[in-house]
């Protein structure tokens, strides 16, 4: 971090260069193959520093209706990559335009608990990026501090029964929003990473 604390563009630019440091939070059942998606991990710069651009899901979608997410969804024929996926889905959902994201890198795919393998894409957003929600889609577009949720003081662990098993994951609270399950998971992915570049760096300097 910075000299007042604030993760700054080199820290996370440093960290995507970094090696895995996390397992999938889903281990994935070799009799049921998972569905491929990608998203997009949209940060912004505001003068406060560093933010990550959200949002909350439709009411009337069938999956995760009200749910907090990233802008992203399933890879389709059309798709090229992974990438182009990801920088589809954000255009299609919240109007962001691929020429406005500088794509930063690619956490290790991630697989969730709903059946899918998730490439998520880290990129940075042109400053002057404002949001056109599809309302069919999108029910609220909004930022939340890159270093909150990074903190990983901000995370909770909880859990729920389904199937006969305990399944686990990650919770953030950020005001009235509350970031769980992949899209939480995903976060605490790049603050391991960043926290382990950090970890590094500290042995280097004693060493």
């Amino acid at each position: 971090m910075s000299d007042k604390g604030f993760l700054t563009r080199t820290h996370i630019d440093r960290a995507m260069r970094a090696p895995a440091v996390a397992p999938p939070e889903v281990v994935p059942d070799e009799n049921e193959p998972l569905r491929r998606a990608a998203i997009l991990c949209p940060i912004i710069e505001r003068a406060h520093g560093l933010s990550v651009i959200l949002t909350r899901r439709a009411d009337n979608l069938r999956a995760h209706p009200g749910q907090i997410s990233f802008p992203g969804g399933k890879i389709d024929s059309v798709d090229r990559s992974p990438l182009d996926a990801a920088l589809r889905e954000a255009e299609e959902e919240i109007g962001l335009l691929p020429q406005h994201v500088e794509v930063s890198g690619v956490l290790e795919p991630y697989a969730t608990g709903t059946g899918f393998l998730v490439a998520p894409f880290v990129g940075f957003v042109d400053p002057r990026f404002r949001p056109v929600p599809d309302p069919d889609e999108v029910a609220e577009v909004f930022e939340a501090p890159l270093d909150f949720l990074m903190n990983q003081e901000n995370h909770t662990r909880e859990s729920y029964a389904r199937g006969g098993e305990r399944r686990h994951f990650y919770v953030m609270t950020v005001g009235e929003y509350r970031i769980w399950g992949a899209t939480a998971g995903m976060l605490r992915v790049l603050s391991d990473r960043i926290l382990a570049l950090g970890s590094a760096d500290h042995s280097e300097s004693v060493a």
